[in-house]
């Protein structure tokens, strides 16, 4: 029987449904044509057994299982029978295909949705029923995709507070390496992909494969290869015993878990990732955002707010985002949580003068929000003791001087919906920064685990909400960077990256959430001189710089800064919206320079582009290497010149008094003669397509 063939964009996917069991994954990477692969299919079934689309002992396959559980205490080892598949492709632009199978001894039938879309991202769930008149309880359901024996090394990520996505590389051996996730929440250590690749590959080198769970509860990425030669990639939620019952005629369906692949290294496969997202929520442009919260902390006086939102305005700030502090009982983090009621003792008219004159000001007003959370310390806590997630017996451990809402309770939910509701209305919000400070411990909701239902529940806020108000936009903020993933950012306009501000550590933070998540949707502040978690000092251009490359906000008190930093800070600024249409639509590419000091990076459009050269720390080679820039036509010329301000005693060799025309080619092979810089300095180049 031939293959079925997803293909798009130099990708396929092609699916053997010869047997009686779910289609095998036979190739997953470079699109190798359909009359090649039907010739090629006798020798391919001649190695090692490929796994089918759920990974099964019945298929010869004896490393994980992509679907585990019980039923009445007894294990029904699963055989799938095909009992139906519908494509609808074309070929060259992607397409679906859905496959029905069933085991009846087992109670059990299973809806699987593959598709490709027209950048040649794939993506993968599965729909589980039980038709038996006996619960069965679900322990596990991943979904996976082969990779090749030549996708001999692994990259992930781990991380902690304020410096997340931390890369680590090894050896894709034997066995299983497995990044599991039980914090309730995505995790400032979660790995966002999971990449195999060729070895040696980079940004712009070496083939990779890579898989993201779009899930923001307890989840799982794994690799793994057996000793026959198979090896597979694999995502999916991470179940606690009890956590999904099944009774008779109930589903359960996973979340959907990306797949992504590139012959040309890291970048091509975010692209195409970047690319889903922005053509799947469309955004408006992005304003330039101040928050107050390391400006003024909880000091909330309306003299001081004020300044502040005058001084914004003068810089050329769009959005102004009232952090925590607002809300009864709040003077710090130990009480008021769950009490979404204007302070009155603090704003006696309410927060009207405030968001009044931001307004007048020509900015949004926004409003700090931690909808999931509750400070024990509260009228919320003390009123309703039940609406806490855990067992009723007894608190889960506190983190944060804070206990977790069971939003899955329906009043718990009416209550919270009600509250920011009502806000979101009386003040026209523009925006809610949506925090998640603290990992869930001990979830317990009606007796069983709780983080898959309290997710469930959080979407279906986040999606009532923007319901409610299609004009309000909502960040994502865990702790920062916690919660990143294409779960919550299928709900939600961006993400808080991280709550550093250090532009050292942001420009690395900034990078590897990069591979993830598009500049436009990636919170980026200027900080204050002297960074409020680091203690370090950088240069006004270096943290403008470094953030003038995501969604470009400001974190710092503005009523401290000098006349003049105010004014470097409103050219930078200015700088910013004149590249945003660029640095928001365009492709991301990151050099593989070979300097370890140094970064070079940009975003490239067909008929423009903007590179950094972005020194980190002192240089060994007292000449720095050649700028070779990444992503350009090599048939088109370039007009090339440096923009914007230029770091102290930094001498651009060439090109920096003068604009030169250069051919992309040239660019790409030979570069650019590389200034010397500074350590934490940078420099912006455009090339404009001549």
């Amino acid at each position: 029987m031939s293959p079925l063939i997803l293909s798009a964009a130099g990708v396929a996917l092609v699916l053997d449904r010869s047997g009686p069991g779910l289609p095998r994954v036979r190739h997953f990477g470079a699109d190798i044509g359909p009359a090649d692969v039907i010739e090629l299919l006798p020798v391919l079934e001649s190695v090692a057994a490929v796994p089918r689309l759920v990974p099964a002992q019945a298929d010869a396959w004896y490393g994980r299982p992509g679907l585990s559980g019980s039923r009445a205490g007894e294990h029904w080892p699963v055989r799938w029978n095909l009992e139906d598949l519908v494509v609808k492709a074309t070929p060259g632009s992607g397409g679906t295909v859905t496959v029905t199978s069933s085991d009846p001894e087992a109670g059990l039938e299973l809806v699987s949705e593959v598709a490709m879309d027209a950048r040649g991202l794939v993506t993968m769930r599965h729909t589980l029923l039980n038709v038996a008149a006996t619960p069965y309880r679900l322990a596990g359901l991943t979904c996976a995709i082969p990779v090749p024996a030549r996708a001999g090394e692994l990259l992930d990520f781990t991380g902690r507070w304020s410096l997340e996505k931390v890369p680590q590389r090894r050896v894709f051996e034997h066995g299983v390496w497995s990044r599991e996730n039980r914090r309730g929440r995505t995790g400032h250590d979660g790995t966002g992909l999971l990449v195999a690749g060729t070895e040696g590959f980079g940004f712009r080198t070496g083939e990779v494969w890579a898989v993201h769970t779009a899930w923001s509860g307890d989840h799982l990425h794994y690799a793994e290869r057996l000793h026959e030669g198979t090896a597979l990639l694999a995502g999916g939620e991470l179940l606690e015993p009890g956590e999904i019952t099944l009774e008779q005629g109930e589903t359960y369906q996973t979340p959907t878990v990306y797949f992504t692949w590139s012959g040309s290294g890291l970048d091509e496969a975010s692209g195409r990732l970047h690319d889903h997202l922005r053509e799947t929520r469309p955004l408006p442009e992005r304003p330039v955002t101040l928050n107050n919260w390391e400006a003024t902390y909880f000091d909330h006086s309306l003299d001081r707010l004020l300044g502040l939102a005058g001084r914004a305005a003068e810089a050329g700030i769009e959005r102004f985002v009232l952090d925590d502090g607002w809300f009864r009982h709040r003077r710090d983090d130990r009480a008021g949580l769950g009490d979404w009621y204007v302070d009155e003792d603090v704003w006696p008219q309410g927060l009207h003068p405030l968001a009044d004159r931001v307004r007048e000001l020509g900015m949004q007003f926004g409003l700090w929000f931690e909808p999931e959370m509750v400070n024990p310390d509260s009228d919320l806590a003390r009123e309703h003791p039940s609406w806490i997630l855990g067992l009723p017996e007894r608190m889960p451990p506190p983190q944060r001087h804070q206990q977790v809402l069971d939003l899955a309770r329906p009043e718990t939910y009416d209550y919270v919906l009600g509250r920011l509701d009502a806000l979101v209305t009386e003040y026209g919000l523009d925006y809610i920064k949506w925090d998640h400070n603290r990992d869930i411990a001990e979830p317990v909701h009606a007796g069983v685990p709780g983080v898959h239902a309290q997710t469930l529940a959080t979407y279906r806020l986040l999606d009532e909400l923007h319901r409610r108000h299609p004009r309000l936009e909502i960040e994502s903020c865990s702790s920062g960077g916690a919660r990143v993933d294409y779960g919550v950012l299928a709900r939600t306009e961006r993400v808080w990256t991280s709550d550093t501000n250090d532009a050292l550590d942001r420009q690395a933070i900034q990078r590897w959430t990069g591979l993830l998540v598009p500049p436009e949707r990636m919170g980026a502040h200027v900080g204050a001189p002297r960074d409020h978690i680091t203690g370090r000092m950088l240069p006004l251009a270096f943290r403008a710089a470094t953030a003038m490359f995501g969604h470009m906000g400001v974190e710092w008190d503005l009523t401290s800064a000098s006349q003049a930093e105010l004014e470097e800070l409103a050219s930078w600024i200015a700088l910013h919206k004149r590249y945003r249409p660029l640095l928001h639509a365009g492709r991301v590419v990151r050099a593989d320079h070979p300097d370890p000091t140094a970064l070079l990076h940009g975003v490239v459009l067909p008929e423009r582009a903007l590179f950094a050269f972005v020194q980190l720390t002192s240089r060994v080679d007292s000449g720095p290497a050649p700028l070779r820039l990444p992503g350009l036509d090599p048939a088109a010329e370039y007009v090339v010149q440096q923009v914007g301000p230029l770091p102290p005693n930094a001498a651009v060799p060439g090109w920096g008094d003068e604009p030169i025309r250069l051919p992309g080619a040239a660019l790409a092979e030979l570069g650019l003669p590389a200034p010397a810089l500074r350590p934490a300095s940078v420099v912006l180049i455009e090339l404009e397509r001549g």
